[in-house]
């Protein structure tokens, strides 16, 4: 079948079309990706000649959709790509994907956006954080007093802890400082024997999906809890610069922290 000029233009074009591209996202990563809207003319061209791709299902489960907006069931696809003569396949034209097709708005994605935690997640690893901060803070003496724990409390309670108590605290706080041969983590400013490695894995996988401003309130907590007693201690001082360092808090920030917690909010 011999093509006039005109159709084998239109014929180029359409392969065009057929190809999926990746949309980038706010951040400029290749995130979304999506196919361009075909007309009724094309759709019929494409009976002819063009692009087919078979996708299969090779797993699945819960993810963050970018399009939807919240937690929702995934797939995850690989293809094979073939040339279609006359809507025929004919010729293989090797694979596709993997890609993850969300069950709820059918968008497709790069498989990085599984990098990215469900909200579910996501709220659960902020509480850990919390309460990992806090308990850092009262390890360094300050669960001696009455000021201090209930202080903690608040803040744990505030995160969703809403059975805490003082007595509670304070039998945490025990076993900690009875735990010993606990690992610290090297090259980030003073090191807290006995809880750095804890902070360091709870605000660690946190930090990269926080605002800088959520990071810097996380901070914020423990610093007006080490000064409900009074004025930082060096213990303090150095369970908070480990904490921002956790965080990803340049030192000059975390200082600045310091002095903005003594600020009544």
């Amino acid at each position: 079948m011999w093509l006039t000029s005109r159709q084998r233009g239109n014929a180029a074009g359409e392969l065009r079309r057929c190809v999926v591209l990746p949309d980038r996202g706010r951040n400029g990563r290749k995130t979304r990706i999506c196919g361009r809207p075909v007309t009724r003319g094309h759709a019929l061209f494409r009976r002819v000649i063009g692009m087919n791709t078979v996708w299969d299902c090779v797993g699945d489960g819960e993810f963050f959709c970018p399009a939807c907006g919240g937690d929702r069931n995934y797939q995850r696809l690989t293809g094979r790509r073939r040339f279609v003569l006359l809507g025929l396949p004919v010729v293989p034209r090797g694979s596709a994907g993997p890609v993850i097709r969300c069950a709820a708005c059918q968008d497709l994605f790069d498989p990085d956006v599984l990098d990215h935690p469900t909200t579910t997640r996501l709220s659960a690893m902020l509480r850990d954080a919390v309460h990992t901060v806090v308990l850092a803070v009262l390890s360094t003496g300050g669960a001696t007093s009455r000021t201090t724990l209930e202080t903690a409390v608040g803040t744990l309670r505030g995160a969703g802890f809403d059975d805490c108590t003082r007595d509670q605290l304070g039998a945490l706080v025990d076993a900690l400082a009875a735990d010993t041969g606990r690992a610290t983590e090297p090259d980030c400013g003073p090191a807290v024997p006995g809880l750095a490695i804890e902070l360091h894995e709870a605000l660690g996988p946190l930090a990269p999906h926080l605002a800088p401003a959520g990071r810097e309130a996380l901070l914020l907590q423990g610093a007006r809890i080490a000064l409900a007693d009074g004025p930082y201690t060096p213990a303090e001082r150095d369970v908070l610069a480990t904490a921002g360092c956790a965080l990803t808090i340049g030192s000059d920030d975390v200082a600045r922290l310091l002095v903005a917690a003594r600020t009544p909010s």
